[in-house]
């Protein structure tokens, strides 16, 4: 089976100074800034197969990022930042059940004394305040697991 040739890809002086100063910066996310390189020597005219050696990455990834950053770039800068031209797609999924208002009553609600909803605690267990989310009718059903999860995240 004959190789197809890589896309080409060009980069303009302000692409090659915002990918240059991306992968340069202290703090950014490592898996960004492989994504950076892997676009930088894509436009120095490195193969797929070179690139993919170079950076021990799969051929996948390397046609991946070369692909996307060429489907981006009609895209004014002012729309999509480099890193947001870099970052992982939406995954696919079921819709979240629970809104971002629910979220914010529920961590209101962990921000309460136990004491003021008439608990007998000094201190919110998950199973505590998964049974009191259901009881102010925030939600209708939450395990105690995820409404632990959900104060992680906050």
């Amino acid at each position: 089976m004959p190789r197809s040739k890589p896309i080409p890809l060009e980069l303009s002086d302000r692409e090659q100074q915002a990918l240059q100063q991306l992968v340069r910066r202290h703090h950014v996310r490592q898996q960004i800034a492989l994504r950076a390189r892997i676009v930088l020597a894509a436009a120095e005219g490195q193969s797929n197969a070179e690139l993919a050696r170079l950076f021990h990455v799969t051929l996948d990834t390397v046609r991946l990022w070369r692909r996307r950053w060429g489907d981006l770039q009609p895209i004014a800068w002012e729309d999509l930042t480099v890193e947001e031209r870099l970052d992982d797609l939406p995954r696919p999924g079921a819709p979240a059940r629970i809104t971002p208002e629910q979220v914010c009553r529920i961590t209101a609600l962990a921000c309460e004394q136990p004491e003021d909803s008439a608990r007998p605690i000094t201190q919110w267990t998950a199973r505590e305040l998964a049974d009191e989310i259901i009881r102010r009718e925030i939600v209708m059903t939450i395990s105690p697991r995820h409404a632990a999860r959900l104060l992680k995240r906050c």
